[in-house]
């Protein structure tokens, strides 16, 4: 069975990469009917903060990747890792290290001085002296001192690293908490991690974990190692890029569907479709597929996704996202109807659901200010709204269709072309020259607010 497992440690916020990751894996297990596991990695007391477990939380509900049973944390499991790295001591796989940091320093400014690696020269591998007083010691693995350690990477290919490019790496500090390394190692192994998806940053550490793998019997999962996500100038994520928390997405109106979608295709393809629904995504996913090349954060990329999901969102939906934002109590007084004709104008309109909250405002909003060097000829146009005005009658208000029948019944009792009373009519309902359609505003509006705004125009 396909395990995966996603790892975040509580350090900050879900980001875009994290989220991605995480998508990477929980895809590949539900493609093969397989498990998804959430484990929150906070043995850094210093560094944890219970808020960002929280946010990480919250924006796996948001996106809605579900895992599979109790999300575990590390921190709740110290007394497992002890016994583990107490199994390696006493079966002479790891042994006590009393160097001290003074020392371990003084050997690598010299190892510098001599144009050397830095690295510890494994001074207490096999002491069997007198331990120093007043040192508490780390643990260190012992690690092969020659050959080499290799894997089949599912993303880089083959991978190898000399056993002389490794020195015994400390598995448990010098306060008895255990280092990164040796706690996922316990952990992929015990929660039976078949596959493990991650950035490809964690490379350089996989060696290391399948020594300590090797060290305890454990099998040993297959890797995929992804590359990061750059920007659109092939340097790295900024936040102004878009290295943003997850959570700021939902803020700024985007939806999920939109963010999944967009980070499923930074870095796997599936022919040559670009639009994927969540269900697709799990038939199609297989990390195979997985790109070793960067792949690269397109804004405009984002945003042309996200209108499609908005163009294609029920109305209904679009309502119950948009109680997320301020929108303005004069669409709450609305009929159903007008409701939905006035989203049904806009969403093809926008980016993104805050684009859509400020142009409903727009829209609500008596203009203060008009796009009259849009007009040609400022006299004909009073005297076409004057008339209009004059013509206009409640029961017209009934349907955008009704007024559409109105409009075009006016202008060819009055010999006009459309742009003729098309233009200042929206000037005067909207303020400017653009934006959505006239019978549609009038409706929106109603009778009374359409015929303020257009008595407030002609008295200027």
């Amino acid at each position: 069975m396909v395990i995966t497992r996603f790892a975040p440690s509580p350090t900050g916020h879900l980001h875009i990469g994290g989220l991605r990751t995480a998508l990477f894996n929980y895809l590949y297990a539900r493609s093969c009917g397989g498990k998804f596991y959430l484990r929150i990695e906070d043995t850094d007391l210093d560094r944890n903060v219970q808020e960002a477990t929280e946010a990480i939380l919250k924006a796996f509900e948001w996106v809605g990747l579900e895992v599979d049973g109790e999300i575990w944390y590390q921190s709740q499991r110290l007394d497992i890792y002890k016994g583990y790295i107490q199994q390696l001591l006493d079966e002479g796989k790891a042994y006590y290290c009393y160097m001290s940091k003074e020392e371990l320093e003084a050997l690598r400014e010299t190892q510098r001085a001599q144009g050397l690696t830095p690295r510890y020269d494994r001074r207490y591998r096999d002491f069997k002296g007198t331990p120093p007083s007043g040192i508490e010691p780390v643990v260190r693995i012992k690690a092969p001192l020659s050959g080499e350690v290799h894997f089949k990477d599912g993303v880089k290919g083959e991978v190898c690293v000399q056993a002389e490019e490794l020195d015994d790496f400390v598995i448990a500090r010098s306060n008895g908490v255990p280092t990164y390394n040796f706690v996922v190692t316990i952990d992929d192994a015990l929660m039976g991690i078949s596959d493990v998806i991650r950035g490809d940053d964690h490379l350089s550490n996989t060696p290391k974990q399948i020594i300590l793998y090797q060290a305890l019997g454990f099998k040993i999962p297959n890797f995929y190692h992804v590359p990061m996500i750059l920007n659109e100038q092939g340097h790295k994520l900024s936040k102004r890029d878009g290295a943003m928390g997850v959570m700021d997405y939902k803020a700024l109106g985007y939806l999920r569907d939109a963010l999944l979608n967009f980070l499923v295709r930074l870095g796997w393809s599936h022919k040559d479709q670009e639009i994927f629904s969540l269900q697709e995504m799990k038939a199609f996913f297989n990390p195979k597929d997985l790109n070793s090349a960067p792949s690269c954060f397109s804004p405009h990329k984002l945003e042309w996704l996200n209108s499609h999901y908005l163009k294609e969102s029920p109305l209904d939906t679009l309502k119950a996202l948009l109680k997320d934002f301020s929108l303005p109590n004069g669409f709450h007084a609305l009929s159903p109807a007008q409701q939905d004709i006035l989203l049904e104008a806009l969403k093809s309109r926008v980016v993104t659901l805050k684009d859509m909250a400020h142009e409903v405002a727009k829209v609500l909003t008596p203009p203060t200010h008009y796009a009259l060097d849009k007009l040609k000829n400022k006299e004909q146009a009073l005297e076409v709204l004057n008339a209009l005005v004059a013509s206009l009658k409640a029961q017209d208000f009934s349907s955008p269709e009704t007024l559409d029948e109105t409009l075009h019944a006016f202008m060819q009792s009055q010999g006009l072309k459309a742009g003729v009373v098309m233009l200042p009519l929206r000037i005067a309902l909207l303020g400017e020259a653009g934006g959505i359609g006239v019978k549609e505003a009038l409706f929106i509006l109603g009778y009374q607010a359409s015929l303020e705004r257009l008595k407030v125009f002609l008295a200027l």
